[in-house]
């Protein structure tokens, strides 16, 4: 087991290479990931070794190596339903679709194996994602999955084990970050289900809720000042520990080559470093790309991701901390469940303490090197409504905002402003509104609960209706548009929303 990110794979030889660099900056194919995921049909380095000895040929075409040497990925097609099925039973009949069986484990791609079955998302995602994954068993649990939430739980432990980390998802380009911190809600689905949990597993499961947490809390230790940080900790003001987004790397995103390469173009170069790094800290966050993010909301180039304390990701990692203390107490580990509630309660006073706006009466980012809370309001606010440690008049307030400016015809902005960037105004997501669903339901809102899952459920299913498929995100503003903004297409499929949308028709029965 490791608890530092270090990871070989035989792809890095490639992309490290001359050939992927000229593959992604003239452009070979639309979307940059598409090479990615391709499959090389001798191995990495004699494909590499290959266009060496063949480049400078006169008869030489890129394209035309390209397709000899590679076998590319097909997107997940999903057919279009025509049949007349309810919305809710055609994610039935999805779910067969999206689920994958164990891999081999000589595969030549950049798919890593995972021994367990599991869940993609659909489209052009055609690997595990995180922190999709437990909105997508949200929907498993209510179609009778469970066993599938249990192995996809498995397959994150086991990938940490491995990687130091549970990476963005299960490429080997993206061993070097992770994703919002959701193992310990996906345990609590499987314990939850069981009567009598299985005590093997839930061991296994609080040991890779420990790595988790260590993974995030790595190198605490060296923050002596206020203000300082390293990797994803950052030391406060007033000396107390939190946590932004991060990235081990400093390069171009190997799935988003030429957009980086693209947008740093006009920095110094002693810049660009930074800028990849905070372009690869905001897909951490999940939130790629959000006004959250930036300096100028309508300029990605002034993405300062890293400067940034984010309330939703201390929220999540509240609730791993009181995770661990609740099944450290169920196995009378009390040393440890001490520990642990310490930590939570040390982190809950910090979260009051930075991110709420006594003025606006709101839950706002920090940005620690300013020393300031920033003005984007987002449905990261909600986030210590769903983990249950805003006050009641804090989580009065919230709902006022929520219900009178973020509520539209379709469901919940992302946040107010509107941008070209997808996690931004009009666009919904189904996460988000899980988050707030539960959130309001905590604190006894449920008439303004129901409001918004059926406004949701609406939009997904005209959209339904009309197309015959399901989307990864909508526009909330206008039933009649479509979502946009972002890197690429919007998806069908799709996971989460599949997951979210089942999860809400079982709380309106």
């Amino acid at each position: 087991m490791s608890d530092s990110i270090s990871f070989d794979h035989p792809s890095i030889v490639f992309f490290e290479s001359e050939l992927f660099r000229r593959i992604q900056l003239e452009a070979l194919f639309n979307d940059s990931k598409t090479i990615c995921d391709a499959t090389p049909r001798s191995s990495w380095k004699e494909v590499v070794e290959q266009y060496e000895r063949h480049k400078s040929l006169a008869n030489f075409s890129l394209v035309a190596f390209v397709d000899s040497h590679f076998t590319l990925p097909a997107d997940i097609e999903l057919n279009d339903s025509t049949a007349k099925v309810t919305l809710k039973e055609y994610i039935q009949q999805l779910w067969p679709k999206l689920i994958r069986q164990p891999d081999r484990k000589d595969t030549m791609s950049t798919l890593l194996a995972l021994e367990h079955s599991y869940i993609v998302p659909g489209g052009r995602f055609r690997e595990i994602y995180y922190w999709d994954s437990y909105f997508t068993a949200l929907g498993l649990n209510q179609s009778g999955y469970t066993h599938l939430i249990k192995d996809m739980v498995l397959n994150f432990i086991e990938l940490q084990e491995r990687l130091g980390c549970i990476p963005n998802g299960n490429r080997s380009y993206y061993f070097s970050r992770s994703q919002p911190p959701v193992l310990g809600m996906m345990v609590e689905l499987c314990v939850n289900h069981d009567n009598a949990p299985d005590t093997e597993f839930v061991l296994r499961c609080i040991e890779g809720m420990e790595q988790e947490h260590r993974f995030w809390m790595r190198n605490e230790d060296k923050l002596i000042n206020g203000g300082e940080a390293a990797e994803r900790v950052v030391r406060m003001p007033c000396g107390a520990i939190l946590n932004r987004y991060w990235d081990n790397l400093a390069t171009p995103r190997t799935e988003s080559y030429l957009e980086d390469i693209e947008l740093a173009r006009n920095l110094p170069q002693e810049q660009r470093a930074e800028f990849y790094r905070n372009i690869r800290a905001a897909c951490e966050s999940g939130w790629d790309f959000s006004s959250r993010w930036l300096a100028d909301s309508h300029e990605l180039a002034s993405i300062e991701t890293t400067e940034i304390v984010p309330v939703d990701l201390n929220c999540l990692l509240y609730r791993l901390e009181r995770n661990l203390a609740k099944y450290h107490g169920l196995l009378n580990h009390h040393d440890q469940a001490a520990h642990f509630n310490a930590r939570a309660d040390a982190r809950k006073e910090a979260i009051d303490r930075y991110f709420w706006s006594d003025q606006e009466q709101f839950y706002f980012d920090y940005q620690f090197i300013k020393q300031q809370p920033l003005n984007v309001r987002s449905l990261a606010a909600t986030l210590p409504l769903f983990v249950d440690i805003a006050s009641a008049q804090q989580a009065r307030s919230v709902k006022s905002t929520l219900m009178s400016t973020f509520l539209q015809e379709g469901g919940l902005l992302t946040t107010l402003n509107a941008t070209s960037q997808q996690w931004d105004s009009p666009n919904g997501w189904a996460p988000l509104h899980w988050f707030a669903v539960i959130g309001l339901r905590n604190y006894g809102y449920k008439e303004d609960a129901r409001n918004v899952m059926q406004r949701w459920l609406k939009t997904v299913d005209a959209h339904f209706i009309k197309s015959g498929n399901i989307m990864e995100k909508y526009n909330v503003h206008s039933l009649d548009s479509l979502a946009d903004g972002g890197e690429y297409e919007v998806q069908q499929g799709f996971g989460w929303t599949n997951g979210v949308t089942l999860a809400f028709y079982d709380l309106l029965t």
